[in-house]
């Protein structure tokens, strides 16, 4: 692992931290959380923004648009943005951070040329159609049909768990090309734009009281045969590609701001007052904080072990599924310190978590980890990726 940053590194975190200096106070107040139109608008103007500035695709090579920065500039990028309270990607995330490079190392020109100065520009908003109602983490058994019919597939079926599905302009689509054929191996990967005749989209309300996620139907959808990316029924290779950048690096910016949020626990720990001392002034409370601040120290040298690695292979490696696994757990053990920060104020959320000294942020975070568990693979598949892939264990029949 290399962590020493170059004379260039050093020039390049200069400027983009005069660049966000100028830009952000511009930005005005975010949108509120369930105006879908108007997030729409601030997420793809921060991405124009960060196009027109030579920032977008930091970490995609030039000939398609990007900046070509090393894995070490995307990893500076990212620290500083999340440093200074940069917008993050939003509901630009599927295509900036899975679908974007899949496309650059798998799709034919004609596909990438269509697709990817849009992803960057802020002109296409992609979501992913991977998980069904039953075929979750067993993903290769996924049921949603294809079926060729000339120049088209015609797709009947239905995808859960679709991030941002209601707002969307295509979907990396994994379809069911070959019922015959072992699961793993009849499957394939399609461009689905999402104005296509027989789709329907309806949100779902989480615990939180959002509405990101989606159930999407499909109704003998017709998809081009030209919005293939890969081989008929190489879709599951396809799809390996992807996963190795969803848990590869996507989780980098999250855990920044996991890092600051614990800082404002610790604020939050010392003004609490509990028998006429502060939280803060129990030792076991500081303990905690000082196990978890470690573990996070030591994921985020993971994290540039790993950035390191892609450096040298032009890919995440399975070190990506050792992070994911890791901070899922540190993730909810900090969740299960602020409740007890927070005690009865724990379970208020919304409207009535308005009290200065905690707010509603450690609430919404503690539902939140509920789903880090299962998001972007099951801790029990990040562990069968550890085990056959790192340690060289035999593979589940």
């Amino acid at each position: 692992m290399d962590i020493r940053f170059t004379a260039d590194e050093v020039a390049f975190r200069d400027q983009l931290r005069d660049w966000l200096t100028d830009v952000l106070p511009t930005l005005g107040d975010p949108p509120d959380s369930d105006d879908w139109p108007a997030r729409r608008e601030w997420d793809t103007g921060w991405q124009r923004m960060l196009y027109d500035a030579g920032y977008a695709g930091i970490n995609w090579p030039s000939e398609f648009g990007g900046r070509g920065s090393t894995p070490t500039e995307h990893l500076i990028f990212l620290e500083e943005t999340t440093r200074m309270g940069a917008p993050y990607v939003g509901m630009n995330f599927v295509g900036q951070l899975h679908a974007g490079p899949t496309l650059i190392l798998e799709a034919t020109p004609e596909q990438q040329a269509r697709h990817l100065p849009a992803m960057l520009k802020g002109e296409e908003v992609w979501c992913q159609g991977f998980s069904e109602p039953n075929a979750g983490s067993d993903l290769a058994s996924l049921s949603t049909r294809a079926i060729r019919d000339g120049n088209h597939y015609v797709v009947t079926g239905q995808k859960i768990w679709t991030s941002f599905g209601h707002v969307a302009d295509y979907c990396e689509l994994l379809v069911r090309t070959d019922p015959d054929a072992p699961k793993h191996r009849g499957i394939t990967w399609l461009i689905c734009p999402m104005d296509l005749p027989g789709i329907e989209v309806r949100p779902i309300t989480t615990v939180a009281g959002s509405s990101e996620f989606c159930e999407v139907f499909f109704d003998e959808v017709r998809i081009p045969v030209e919005n293939r990316v890969g081989d008929e029924n190489d879709g599951w290779r396809v799809a390996m590609v992807t996963f190795s950048f969803e848990r590869g690096t996507a989780f980098i910016s999250e855990l920044l701001g996991t890092m600051n949020q614990l800082a404002d626990m610790a604020d939050v720990a010392r003004n609490i007052c509990r028998n006429g001392s502060s939280a803060w002034d129990d030792d076991e409370i500081r303990r905690e904080f000082g196990r978890l601040q470690v573990e996070y120290d030591a994921l985020w040298a993971l994290t540039k072990r790993v950035v390191s690695q892609a450096q040298r292979t032009g890919m995440p490696g399975p070190g990506g599924s050792v992070f994911k696994l890791y901070y899922a757990d540190v993730k909810k053990r900090m969740a299960e310190l602020a409740h007890r920060l927070l005690e009865r104020e724990a379970l208020v959320f919304g409207d009535e978590a308005g009290d200065e000294q905690t707010g509603g942020d450690m609430v919404a975070s503690r539902l939140y980890v509920l789903s880090l568990s299962i998001a972007a693979g099951t801790s029990e598949i990040q562990r069968n990726i550890i085990g056959e892939r790192i340690l060289g264990l035999p593979k589940e029949r």
